[in-house]
């Protein structure tokens, strides 16, 4: 069994699934400036799992799965989580996700809780809460 080395600190790293991994991969690539780190492809050329980053934030994008219950949004049209964001430039990040093909939610603005934030919808379903502590 491994362990977190002592200068490395607990982190999340969401696990998105979805229909199409290989889709996902150049959306979030043009929409967040996502860097793909690795991929796991399947016989067919199809992507199964995608390793990616943002800003130094990693995720990973998995092929649905019914029969381990790992549905893409698209599948139960909903969600169960929203991806919380952190970033420097909420406004930056928030525009080039919409000229993207994301769908604006939440339209960004100030929050009297001291937040800047907004939500899109990417073309899988998933949430994105884009923000920053003001």
């Amino acid at each position: 069994m491994g362990s977190i080395s002592k200068t490395q600190k607990t982190f999340f790293a969401p696990h998105l699934a979805l229909k199409n991994v290989l889709a996902g991969i150049e959306f979030y690539k043009k929409a967040f400036g996502a860097i793909e780190l690795r991929r796991f492809s399947n016989d067919d050329g199809s992507v199964h799992v995608a390793e990616m980053e943002i800003e130094g934030a990693l995720f990973h994008m998995h092929e649905e799965s019914p029969k381990s219950n790992q549905l893409s949004p698209e599948h139960v049209k909903a969600t169960t989580n929203v991806i919380g964001t952190f970033t420097p430039d909420p406004d930056a990040l928030f525009s080039r996700a919409v000229e993207s093909g994301a769908k604006v939610l939440s339209p960004i603005q100030d929050y009297d809780y001291g937040y800047r934030q907004g939500i899109v919808v990417d073309p899988f379903g998933h949430q994105w809460l884009i923000q920053k502590k003001i």
